[in-house]
């Protein structure tokens, strides 16, 4: 019964756990709608530079303060750190409507920005409510509050949109303060119903607690966390323009599509921490990295036109050519045919369509040599990337990076039991430093080679970065287990 009645409580912690982080990642991705209205609607006259600032800012401090936000939840519990970030975070929202210039809305950018810790506390805090055999299932129900970013999505534009019917320069204003109420709400509600719970005898001096930072096994997890949760945040951003301008959808559908990567990877989350728990996330692992390896090696095949020298035409004896036509060339008495080039309708394929025909090279009274070519072939190579099974593997990829989510945060309760809140708060770092850098390094590869699916090529070299380090780790460990293993058979 008192099993029964710990999880029951296990249970409600980990519910407002995650209904207060999913709030957290709707503000935390408020930006991201409510600075393109403004800039659409020119209620503010930014550029293109300061727009990329005011979508970055946020998720920059989310990221970077995880980390001593994991510490404190460590050190104080969760209950009290996650309700004073909730209820500090609202303010800069309320004083947002009062912002009038791109300093001001940057700084308050800035404040609010650090709901993004969230995630930092919220692992802490549910990974102590739990034992082992848990943990991987309630990370992952826990992680599910990435559909935050989904809420705002769908929500903030519509809202927007009725706002200024009435008031067209000043409706945006109710926005940024319905998101400030909600953290006021949650924060009280989680301030009343919530017990605190830390880790016992936690006495350890800031150095100590940092001492976990040294060990390689945590940049391992953080390079893992940078692919399956940076890349995913950073192509929530960068899958809009690559639909619009690749496959010329409308801003709606490119949206749409957007969010069909987005959503379900957040949601997939709490069944990746199930396969945790039941197959181990090792093996999880494995499976998330190669999939990442091959379905980005799909993706990374750009739409494209290659033409290319095909099959021609060469004499099969020495002789003089005595007639040329677009169909036909003769050499002597010996005629051979010519293949036309046939226009094609260009169709939005599967698979590569090919087009052959050939042009004659050589001339009436023109003499020719044995195997002398008289009409070179070429061929034309017609590859669409079909939008739907772009789509199709977006979605796949996404799905595979949200197990890898849940997948990565369950090793750490496993390898740092009573660091959980620093050791996840750096992970969550550095995979919120992906969401942040990953847009900049996509834009530098579109510059330099002229190739939207150039970002993906950066996804394969890093998916198998990964996938090699992790290999090589775990069969250095197992090399290391085995003459122990032997030696307990022999003791038997």
């Amino acid at each position: 019964m008192s099993t029964t009645n710990s999880l029951s409580q296990s249970h409600r912690i980990l519910f407002l756990n995650t209904l207060a982080f999913t709030v957290c990642f709707a503000c935390w991705t408020l930006n991201g709608v409510l600075v393109t209205f403004l800039v659409d609607n020119g209620i503010f006259k930014w550029d293109v530079v300061q727009v990329g600032w005011l979508l970055g800012i946020p998720i920059l401090t989310g990221s970077v303060m995880r980390l001593p936000i994991g510490m404190l939840t460590d050190k104080f519990g969760g209950k009290y750190v996650f309700s004073l970030l909730l209820l500090l975070c609202s303010i800069p929202l309320f004083l947002l409507p009062f912002a009038n210039s791109f300093f001001i809305f940057a700084l308050l950018s800035f404040f609010f920005g650090m709901v993004g810790t969230s995630f930092a506390v919220g692992i802490g805090f549910t990974s102590i409510w739990y034992p082992k055999e848990w943990q991987g299932r309630a990370l992952g129900i826990f992680g599910m509050g990435n559909a935050g970013a989904a809420i705002t999505t769908f929500l903030a534009p519509s809202l927007l949109n009725e706002f200024s019917i009435s008031d067209p320069q000043n409706g945006w204003k109710l926005l940024p303060v319905i998101y400030g109420i909600a953290l006021v709400v949650i924060g009280i509600i989680f301030l009343l119903f919530t017990k605190n719970k830390k880790n016992e005898n936690q006495t350890k001096t800031v150095p100590q607690m940092l001492q976990s930072l040294k060990s390689t096994r945590v940049w391992r997890f953080g390079a893992y966390y940078f692919l399956v949760f940076g890349c995913f945040v950073a192509y929530s951003q960068w899958l809009l323009p690559n639909f619009m301008n690749v496959y010329q959808t409308s801003l709606v559908m490119g949206g749409m599509f957007a969010t069909m990567f987005s959503l379900p990877s957040g949601v997939i989350r709490a069944f990746g921490g199930f396969l945790s728990d039941k197959f181990g996330a090792r093996k999880v692992m494995y499976w998330v990295l190669s999939s990442s390896v091959i379905l980005s090696g799909l993706l990374m095949i750009p739409k494209m036109d290659i033409t290319t020298s095909g099959p021609g035409v060469l004499a099969t004896k020495k002789g003089i050519i005595t007639a040329v036509s677009s169909t036909l060339v003769k050499v002597g008495e010996k005629e051979f045919p010519i293949n036309l080039k046939v226009n094609k309708p260009i169709e939005n394929t599967i698979f590569p369509t090919r087009n052959s025909w050939q042009q004659v090279v050589v001339a009436e009274n023109q003499e020719v040599k044995k195997k002398e070519l008289i009409a070179k072939g070429v061929t034309a190579i017609h590859f669409s990337a079909n939008m739907w099974v772009y789509l199709i593997l977006v979605i796949l990829i996404g799905i595979s990076w949200g197990i890898g989510k849940a997948a990565v945060y369950k090793h750490i309760p496993d390898y740092f039991p009573t660091e959980v809140g620093v050791v996840g708060g750096m992970v969550g770092m550095i995979g919120g430093l992906g969401g942040f850098f990953g847009p900049i390094i996509f834009g530098y590869l579109l510059t330099a080679t002229g190739i939207w699916s150039s970002s993906w090529i950066f996804i394969l070299l890093f998916s198998a970065i990964c996938l090699i380090w992790m290999h090589i780790t775990v069969t250095k460990i197992m090399n290391e287990k085995q003459p122990i293993l032997s030696k307990e058979m022999d003791r038997k």
